[in-house]
């Protein structure tokens, strides 16, 4: 059925009588590919379509969702949501308001990239892997190198019964190649990759064979360096690892539901509370963090989150000082609390839960040379290869794939198995500089895991580097 078609059912299908009905009908058709050692390793082509019906009524939510886009199908997931909500009326424990499901407007939006079925073929996607590959074995030492690459287009259709309609899609990429190195016992690892709002154009041979390059290349020097020391010194964060500091020492903790105590079962809690917001001092005065899902190319950029809230720029951390949660309408109805447009559904067998979208740092005055330059005795650290954190967010250990000493305010050599940890606001009181926006990169994942049953869905972070005093440096796989 087309959209007009859908429209008519779901008009027919809808009762008079309850307050609010959605429906969402998603559409994802996916390109998969991977090649381990220049060989194919894997390539699908993927096409996923549903539809997820949302009832309000009384103040209880209720859902469904079924494969089945027919007529027939629509009105049994609406018969189903609305049977389900006569039914847990009597467990309910907040009553909602239809506060939390305004009206929007029509945006008929879609990704400024052509289609992906219409160009990038998986066997164009498996060369430029292939490439890469042949490019890392070439360096000795390399003895395992993979490419991985995914290209999404997902189109959403959204119906609600106050008049509301939109229309959205949107093309999601997803990468990454990685150079495994052996000399004597020692095996390191280095990788590049991504995931971002582009278009199948990406995918070109000259930059991938630049970052295999660079990565098998690095992956070998690894294998030669000294360890990392274990003492307490300065630490300067590339933003391919300040993406994992965000997100998992600012993002998370600050999702109210989990500080209501829904995700308590599996995702954990926070050390945040309630009363924090509007006078906690998370950070150091230099620590400027904003919620953003306009900016272009980032993972998780919308104009409407899932329910149809506006997406707006917003300090959730200004000069250091906690301002907002990662709430939708929901949660900040439940806390009396400012949230933002959060509330986000992976897919349609999903419904919309508090999440992070674009997580960014906001970017300072300091060149990268200039951090370097106040370091009397530090170290650079890059890209992410192990974490932990405890259930309150609050107690971290982040372990990266490659690092360089700074010494007398200049780097020197490079050191391997780099590890640091902190408690996460003293870790932020002790940020001394902000990257400038030369230093400021975007990245995303495609794997952010939260919720029961588990959502798995894409996130962005942007930050410039960033200069931390008198962090706990150790060595250590």
């Amino acid at each position: 059925m087309n959209h007009e078609q859908i429209k008519k059912v779901f008009k027919e299908v809808c009762p008079s009588g309850i307050d609010f009905i959605s429906l969402k009908l998603i559409k994802t058709k996916a390109k998969l590919c991977s090649v381990k050692n220049s060989f194919p390793h894997s390539n699908k082509l993927v096409m996923d379509e549903g539809v997820q019906i949302e009832v309000l009524h009384k103040g209880q939510f209720s859902y469904a969702a079924t494969h089945d886009v027919s007529p027939q199908g629509i009105k049994a997931a609406v018969n189903k949501a609305i049977f389900l909500n006569e039914h847990s009326l009597k467990w309910n424990l907040y009553p909602f308001s239809l506060k939390t499901r305004p009206s929007f407007e029509l945006r008929n939006k879609k990704t400024s990239s052509k289609d992906l079925k219409t160009k990038t073929t998986l066997g164009e996607i498996n060369d430029v892997l292939s490439l890469a590959c042949d490019v890392m074995k070439k360096e000795s030492g390399i003895i395992h190198c993979e490419g991985h690459g995914s290209l999404r287009n997902i189109e959403t259709y959204y119906l609600t019964t106050n008049g509301s309609e939109d229309l959205n899609s949107k093309n999601l990429l997803d990468f990454s190649l990685k150079a495994i190195a052996k000399n004597d016992n020692d095996i390191q690892t280095r990788t590049w990759g991504n995931t971002l709002q582009l278009g199948p154009s990406f995918f070109q041979k000259d930059l991938f064979k630049k970052e295999a390059f660079r990565v098998a290349r690095e992956a070998v020097e690894l294998t030669h360096a000294p360890e990392c020391p274990t003492e307490t010194m300065d630490l300067i964060i590339l933003p391919d690892q300040m993406i994992l500091q965000i997100h998992e020492s600012i993002g998370h903790p600050l999702e109210l539901d989990r500080i209501l105590g829904d995700e308590r079962n599996y995702a954990g809690l926070s050390f945040i509370k309630k009363e924090n917001f509007g006078e906690y001092q998370y950070g150091s005065p230099k620590l400027n963090i904003t919620f953003d899902p306009t900016v272009e190319t980032e993972a998780a950029s919308y104009s409407l989150d899932d329910t149809g809230v506006k997406a707006s720029k917003e300090f959730i951390i200004k000069e250091g000082k906690l301002l907002r949660g990662l709430g939708s309408l929901e949660s900040q109805e439940r806390t009396n609390l400012k949230g933002v447009a959060c509330s986000r559904m992976s897919s349609w067998n999903r419904p919309p839960i508090d999440r992070m979208a674009n997580l960014n740092l906001e970017p300072g005055v300091a060149t990268f040379d200039s951090m370097v330059s106040q370091v009397k005795r530090g170290i650079v650290m890059a890209t992410n290869k192990s974490w932990s954190i405890d259930d309150y967010r609050n107690k971290f250990q982040f372990g990266c794939e490659y690092a360089q000493l700074i010494e007398d305010g200049r780097t020197t050599k490079i050191v391997k198995n780099p590890n640091y940890r902190g408690i996460t606001t003293p870790f932020w009181h002790n940020l001394k500089e902000v990257g400038d926006a030369k230093s400021r990169e975007i990245f995303g994942t495609a794997y952010c895991g939260k919720g029961e049953p588990n959502q798995a869905i894409e996130v962005g972070h942007a930050s410039p580097a960033c200069l931390f005093e008198n962090i706990e440096v150790f060595g250590g796989a």
